[in-house]
């Protein structure tokens, strides 16, 4: 071990930032979770406030609003997960058929592009765009129809929410399947045009199946998201009119352990999503190891 990190220097210094940003940023914070089991005063700190057990995690689960954020947060996440997982999968199915390679870059680059935009500045322009004087109700006043605001709809805020997110990252999704493709041998395709196979038949049994183990994959890392829902977006985008069906748990968690300054109920609130989230992704792996004999180690 010595000699290799004798040998290996220079490799070690060069992965000692990310190592330390991860450190300082992600395992060194986690101390703070045992804010969940205190009744956290900010003037003893945190190790001198007193110790409540599970008391908070109680006041979380048998709160009235947890039916409605454990609802609304599902309800994003899964609807997202299904129409927005299959379409990076098939831009690049369509993109590598693409023999111009000219016309291949312009569309990459503006289908990647809405993922580089931050939700605080595409919320202001979705919100411009769907306001009583954005460009949607112009239209519709100039052909005799009423005004409507999607932004203060609760009914169809969901979908607003499901649409700008697939919209914003599908693109940039279809990089990873991108980069799949390219790893698949062209012998494969050699070997089954001499077969008779036409472009659908080299789509249909080589490129597909080749796909598969990276679909497999980002299948199981999404589970261990489905309980997020996108709190940038959410947080930028909602208002009073439609937090019946736009709260999440994030947003929860943010207005009471920030707002409130409930930090230990926020903490509990945050570790229980965390838990889940973490069972959910060791099932989805345990399904992928036993259905599609894959597995990620």
């Amino acid at each position: 071990f010595k000699l290799d990190m004798r040998r290996n220097y220079q490799a070690y210094l060069m992965i000692l930032p990310s190592v330390l940003l991860i450190a300082v940023f992600s395992y060194f914070p986690t101390y703070g979770i045992i804010l969940a089991f205190k009744k956290f005063k900010p003037a003893m700190g945190v190790f001198g406030s007193p110790w409540v057990g599970l008391k908070h995690f109680r006041d979380f689960l048998g709160s009235p609003n947890l039916p409605r954020l454990v609802r609304n947060t599902l309800a994003i996440s899964l609807y997202t997960l299904a129409v927005g997982y299959p379409l990076p999968i098939v831009l690049a199915l369509l993109l590598n058929e693409v023999g111009c390679l000219p016309f291949k870059k312009t569309v990459q680059t503006i289908v990647y592009l809405p993922h580089f935009i931050s939700w605080v500045i595409l919320a202001n322009i979705i919100s411009s765009m769907l306001g009583a004087k954005g460009i949607y109700n112009l239209v519709r006043t100039s052909l005799g129809m009423e005004q409507f605001l999607p932004m203060g709809d609760p009914n169809g805020f969901q979908g607003l929410l499901i649409g700008t997110d697939v919209w914003k990252e599908f693109g940039y999704n279809a990089v990873i399947y991108l980069a799949a493709l390219t790893g698949i041998s062209p012998s494969l395709y050699g070997a089954a045009a001499i077969d008779g196979a036409g472009r659908w038949k080299q789509t249909l049994h080589v490129t597909i199946p080749g796909l598969i183990p990276t679909v497999v994959l980002l299948s199981t890392l999404a589970m261990g998201n489905v309980l997020n829902a996108g709190f940038d977006q959410v947080f930028n985008m909602y208002n009073q009119l439609v937090i019946s069906t736009a709260d999440i748990i994030d947003t929860y968690v943010y207005r009471i352990g920030i707002t409130n300054m409930q930090f230990s109920l926020g903490t509990a609130a945050g570790l229980f999503k965390s838990v889940v989230s973490l069972i959910l992704v060791v099932i989805s792996y345990s399904l992928a190891y036993k259905f599609a004999d894959y597995s990620i180690f």
